[in-house]
Order: C-alpha cells, then structure tokens, then sequence
C-alpha cells in the first residue's frame, strides 16, 4: 500500500541517533545515509518497500510535526514494542503512552506511543496475541 514514509529532521545527526538503534531493533536494515546532505533510508531486509526516509523538508523551513498524524511501525512481537519505546526514550524520545493492550482497537493491539526528538509522533505496535 505504501511506497514510503518520509520524518522531517531539521536537526539530521540527532534524529538519526534516535531511529538507527530503532530501526535496527524493528529488523529493519538501512539502505542509505548521508549526514551531508541530511537524508537516511531505511528497508525491509528481503524487499526495496516501503521506505523509511529521514530527510530535511523540501522546502527548506524547519521540520515540524504534522498535527494529527502519526506513523505507526509493526512489530513482530510485544517485547519487540517495549524494547522499542525504550530505546525511543534513551534516546531523545518523549513518552505518550507506555507500552501496552489498546483493547479499544482489537483484543490483541499492543503498542506504545512517544515522540522523536523533532516532535513526530510515532507508535510501536503487534496485532499478533501472545507467544503460548
């Protein structure tokens, strides 16, 4: 359904410093990265789809949050969004929510909620119930 996913960052070796150890915990390899000119791209291990891009705005402003939106990154299994939320946390992220069941979207919604160090709003979720 999605091509990618592009994070304003206004400030790129910060925002990197908060999704690499992120991403790499999600299982995601990253694909490019350029502190030069501010971009890095992340990818599925075994397909070129969807992207995660961190880039400058086009437009050359200051990155800001989008109000109302909210990227949402899948996991694998619920220690996977706990780990997560605490590397959001160690490094730069703010809490908006712990992790846990969200039963008000499904029985089996975990997820937690924290900003980046730009202020976008992101989730760590698994649709998936408990390993037996």
């Amino acid at each position: 359904m999605f091509s990618h996913v592009t994070i304003g960052a206004s400030d790129f070796s910060k925002s990197f410093a908060f999704y690499a150890p992120l991403m790499q915990r999600l299982g995601q390899p990253l694909k490019y990265s350029d502190a030069q000119t501010g971009w890095a791209v992340w990818k599925p291990p075994l397909a070129e789809r969807p992207l995660f891009v961190l880039a400058p705005p086009f437009d050359g402003r200051a990155a800001s949050p989008g109000n109302g939106l909210m990227t949402a990154l899948l996991a694998a299994e619920r220690a996977t969004v706990d780990a997560c939320h605490a590397l959001a946390l160690r490094h730069g992220g703010s809490c908006e929510g712990p992790p846990g069941l969200r039963p008000q979207y499904h029985a089996h919604y975990y997820g937690a909620y924290f900003r980046d160090p730009e202020g976008n709003k992101l989730c760590v979720c698994c649709h998936d119930a408990p390993a037996q």
